[in-house]
């Protein structure tokens, strides 16, 4: 009777939290997922401490003038001379004003005006003393936002080069501009995908490496790839994408997929397709993805290759889950991996780059209750986060290309992967967020699997990390510190490119390049910027050295290449790759 009185009380207490919960789902709708909560503290710490510094305001005001004289002395020699140089140059990555047409008047008044202000404003919020560093950081990333959209480059009349093409097209730009942009709003009513994707089709054009599905459950298709060569590394590899992505990133077009390659080079290639979930999936959490996903995986592998070490590999959210999987694998005893590679991986997550800025307490209770609503995190969420961090390259200068110049950026394999997004169970982000990214569960010992803390000292398998140089999702200071929480050899690579592109480096691809250098077992740890000093760097692809360090961490024996599948086991091919769940939208 009192277990009853306990579980009712229970139930009616859970219905007031459902009140806030509805409420907060209801009012993102309004706010695009953001918490004003959390930007109204930000933007109140920034102003009473600004307000309570008067040393701060009149430094301020001392470079305003500054930059006034600045501006005005350049307008004064750019009248006289039409070559004076700018008085201030954009940020590196900032290609907004490249054109020389921005070098003539007014075009160049315009420019640097906004780059003076722009630049005033970044010291309007940064070190106003007493502020904490994430509202820091809330302020100036909102700033920069307000900031960028009133940028002469996106106004008609104020960019040469859309003028230039107006004046040349009789404004037949703006006209197909529109068009572009009605199309645009039309397929993303009716949740098409955008323009040009229907070119790299799902098993057609892109993820066409051969192969089989040789394990499903709720969660996963395993997809086993089919040898090319007549004898095999002794040892399989099992490639852990996220849940987050599609895992055809890695299986793009034939010549700049990763599968592809490893197979060409005499591996047994394995690889997860995460499931693409629906509400009825809100219950999943860390541990199932765990369970039914990596352990589901190795297990089957060890039936198909039986006495055999693994070489797993985990890529982005994939790495972090699968180097949770490892550490709880060497509490138990469980030797089944031979190596261990993450790919643009966090396991400290002290600092994750701009992400934290939609990460707080207040910003979690929005998706929090937004994902309780759905079920899951809408896929449009997510990519909205990711496209506000570069709003200049994902935004604003496709809205000058497409709509106001009247052009069509090229699709390519990489823009098609982006387009076909996932969604994210409840439980599994809300868990992922609130003890990884928001507690730093994995970094100090405080995950919990199996009734027992997660341990990456307990490590022991050699690893091989890859992070890339221009990540906005996992910045590669943050990947590094991995060096600091295992014991054992780590090979770290820093390569050119970001998040995506930093790891789709085929051999021969132009104008790539890495650093690497290895830390075995008693080195001194170094800094990661020492480390970058250091490190050797070599041109072309970071490939090549991760197969060369495969092999040296393998067994010499070469084997015939094994069946695909195991019917007498339970494991008999479902299905060619690749598979179903790649396709659910």
């Amino acid at each position: 009777m009192l277990d009853f009185d306990a579980k009712s009380e229970a139930l009616s207490l859970e219905a007031f939290a459902s009140i806030d919960r509805a409420r907060e789902a209801l009012s993102a709708q309004l706010t695009g997922g953001l918490s004003p909560a959390a930007l109204a503290l930000a933007f109140i710490d920034w102003s009473i401490h600004l307000a309570a510094a008067p040393g701060k305001r009149a430094e301020l005001a001392y470079k305003a003038g500054r930059k006034a004289s600045r501006l005005l002395g350049h307008v004064a020699a750019s009248g006289l001379n039409a070559e004076a140089p700018a008085c201030i140059e954009p940020l590196p990555g900032d290609d907004r004003f490249r054109s020389e047409a921005w070098r003539r008047f007014p075009y160049n008044v315009w420019s640097q005006a906004f780059l003076l202000n722009q630049q005033w404003w970044h010291n309007v919020t940064h070190e106003v003393p007493g502020v904490t560093p994430h509202h820091e950081d809330v302020v100036s990333f909102t700033t920069r936002q307000l900031l960028d959209m009133a940028s002469p480059s996106n106004l008609p009349f104020a960019n040469p080069d859309v003028v230039e093409k107006t004046l040349a097209s009789g404004g037949a730009n703006l006209v197909e501009g529109f068009r572009n942009w009605l199309e645009d709003t039309s397929r993303q009513a009716t949740g098409e995908p955008p323009v040009g994707t229907e070119g790299f089709v799902v098993g057609r054009d892109v993820a066409v490496t051969p192969g089989k599905v040789v394990f499903r459950n709720h969660l996963i298709e395993l997809i086993q790839y089919a040898p090319t060569t007549e004898t095999v590394a002794a040892e399989p590899i099992l490639i852990v994408p996220a849940w987050i992505m599609k895992y055809y990133i890695l299986d793009l077009s034939p010549q700049n997929s990763l599968i592809r390659h490893l197979v060409a080079q005499g591996h047994t290639v394995f690889c997860v397709s995460w499931r693409n979930p629906t509400e009825q999936d809100r219950d999943l959490g860390l541990d199932e993805y765990r369970t039914l996903g990596i352990m589901a995986a190795l297990d089957a592998v060890g039936v198909i290759i039986p006495d055999r070490k693994i070489h797993a590999a985990g890529y982005c959210l994939g790495g972090t889950l699968l180097s949770i999987a490892a550490a709880a694998m060497a509490r138990s005893g469980d030797e089944r991996l031979g190596s261990l590679t993450l790919f643009a991986a966090q396991t400290d997550f002290t600092e994750p780059g701009e992400l934290a800025l939609f990460i707080d307490d207040s910003q979690l209770h929005v998706l929090e209750s937004m994902m309780w609503n759905r079920g899951y995190l809408d896929a449009g969420q997510m990519a909205g986060a990711f496209q506000l961090l570069r709003s200049n390259d994902l935004i604003w200068s496709r809205i000058v290309h497409d709509y106001l110049m009247g052009e069509r950026t090229p699709m390519n394999d990489l823009m098609a992967w982006n387009a076909d997004t996932t969604r994210m169970p409840y439980k599994m982000h809300a868990q992922y967020l609130r003890k990884l990214y928001l507690g730093n569960a994995l970094a100090a010992g405080h995950l919990m699997v199996d009734g027992h803390p997660v341990s990456l000292q307990n490590i022991r398998t050699p690893l091989f990390i890859v992070g890339t140089e221009r990540d906005h999702v996992a910045p590669w200071r943050s990947v590094y510190k991995v060096h600091a929480l295992v014991d054992a050899e780590v090979t770290f690579v820093l390569a050119s490119g970001g998040h995506n592109a930093g790891i789709v480096s085929e051999p021969g691809h132009p104008r790539r390049h890495f650093r690497i250098a290895t830390r075995h077992h008693g080195d001194a740890s170094l800094g990661a910027d020492e480390w970058a000093e250091r490190a050797e760097t070599r041109e072309g692809s970071w490939w090549l050295p991760w197969i060369d360090w495969l092999a040296s961490h393998s067994s010499a024996e070469r084997i015939a290449p094994p069946a695909m599948g195991d019917a007498a086991n339970g494991l008999a091919p479902l299905a060619d790759a690749p598979g179903t769940y790649v396709l659910q939208r």
